[in-house]
């Protein structure tokens, strides 16, 4: 028996049929509770809830449902036929799109994006929740195809959809309510060879490879996941965001400091392309840094470093986790470097500065629905460690990030401006996880 709010209804539903279940039994607390009085809780708990799950716990477990792949077309049906408008209205009938036009997925087009790959159109890549279905080599090209992508991007095509079907991404909770939208990261020789853009406007759409691939993502995870806003999905994000294109690191202004590129930092080689993808819940205002010193330039990355993660910190006390992304501009990082820093320094100098209250934390974890959230319960559980509970003191400071290596930090943006970003991750939510590009062995690399 599942218990959610009325709101989570429609969502526990979809969740249900995607896990096999044919009649789930839920029952549903009517309205908000956090928004309830004490009163009012304990009124629709026994007038609404109890009789609900009462009567749910009498009723037998219904049959698993039917594999719902079974009714499928086969790969190479004509779906339809028609002129290009024709086409949008019916993709958008349909909701196979993003409300934005597509580029038709004709069996001309899908086979060019296959030429691209050693792998066979059938091969299933993962099982991709809350609708459970596969990801499969063809499905991947056909949605390159409608984002508009080009054929020879099918290797980190095939690559995102690697990672974001590995368990630890956690891809089931893409519809959670903050609405937290998936980033993907791309390090190595493809960047400069595929025109990726990693200097001004490094975020913003205008270059065919990060904007193209940036609405894949989302594309992909709303027709193949099954990730639609309601109500004909499971999506779930309260006010939600756009997706981000593609962030593509600066591979020469890393080279020219020294520094290992963001490839190496995620356990792969400084020769290899690697896409990593996570969440992104939130966005530091621009940071602009001066002086000749670290300590000047991170002494204010840190300032407003804590003013964006403070609210949304207990988050990550709440799961043990967190993946925050530095996004440092090549000049930062240059004046950063030549004082003789490296990654390594600027994750502990932040670990360190980075720190809050504990009751505040407590307090933000309250209004989101952790009325019992505790970071000495948590240290107790083994989800923090004893730093947090260091004494009993309501008002001690505990640190932001746990762990100094959770941070990311890549090199990107415009190398004539001062400026730096942090991006705030959803938990474990989206976790950053990571997978090397692996170009076919037809085409040599200059042909991509």
């Amino acid at each position: 028996m599942s218990i959610v709010a009325t709101p989570f209804l429609k969502q526990a539903e979809l969740f249900a049929r995607g896990l096999g279940m044919n009649a789930p039994r839920i029952a549903h607390y009517p309205g908000v509770p956090m928004t309830d009085s004490v009163d009012t809780v304990t009124s629709k708990v026994v007038t609404d809830l109890m009789p609900q799950i009462l009567q749910g716990l009498a009723v037998a477990e219904a049959e698993p449902a039917s594999d719902q792949a079974s009714g499928l077309r086969a790969m190479t049906d004509i779906v339809f036929r028609g002129t290009l408008a024709q086409v949008q209205e019916h993709f958008l009938e349909r909701e196979w799109s993003d409300g934005l036009p597509v580029m038709p997925p004709t069996l001309h087009a899908v086979s060019r994006f296959l030429n691209h790959t050693d792998r066979d159109a059938q091969e299933v890549i993962g099982v991709l929740q809350p609708d459970n279905r596969q990801a499969t080599v063809w499905n991947v090209a056909v949605n390159g195809v409608m984002a508009g992508c080009r054929p020879e991007y099918m290797p980190i095509l095939l690559a995102i959809v690697d990672a974001i079907s590995d368990p630890k991404f956690r891809l089931e909770d893409a519809g959670a309510t903050p609405g937290w939208e998936p980033l993907v990261v791309i390090s190595g020789p493809l960047v400069r060879q595929l025109d990726f853009n990693s200097g001004a406007g490094a975020m913003r759409a205008g270059r065919q490879a990060n904007s193209s691939i940036g609405r894949f993502v989302r594309l992909y995870i709303r027709n193949i996941a099954g990730s639609r806003i309601l109500p004909t999905g499971s999506d779930k994000g309260s006010i939600g965001a756009n997706f981000h294109v593609v962030l593509a690191e600066d591979e020469a202004a890393v080279a020219q400091l020294g520094w290992q590129p963001f490839s190496v930092d995620e356990g792969f080689s400084a020769t290899d392309t690697v896409v990593s993808v996570q969440s992104v819940v939130c966005v530091s205002p621009p940071i602009y840094s001066a002086g000749t010193t670290a300590r000047s330039h991170m002494d204010l990355i840190a300032a407003v470093a804590a003013d964006t993660m403070r609210y949304w910190s207990f988050t990550a006390f709440n799961q043990g986790r967190s993946y925050p992304l530095l996004v440092l501009g090549p000049a930062v990082a240059a004046a950063i470097a030549q004082d003789g820093w490296d990654k390594d320094r600027i994750r502990n100098y932040l670990q360190e500065k980075l720190q809050m209250p504990a009751s505040l934390a407590e307090h933000y974890a309250w209004h989101l629905g952790f009325t019992s959230f505790s970071l000495a319960e948590q240290v107790r559980l083994g989800v923090l460690d004893a730093r947090y509970a260091a004494s009993s003191d309501s008002d001690r400071m505990v640190p932001m990030l746990g762990q100094a290596q959770w941070l990311g930090i890549v090199l990107s943006g415009d190398p004539g401006r001062n400026q730096s970003k942090l991006l705030v991750n959803n938990h474990v939510h989206g976790a950053r996880t990571s997978r090397k590009v692996q170009l076919p062995s037809r085409h040599a690399i200059q042909d991509l």
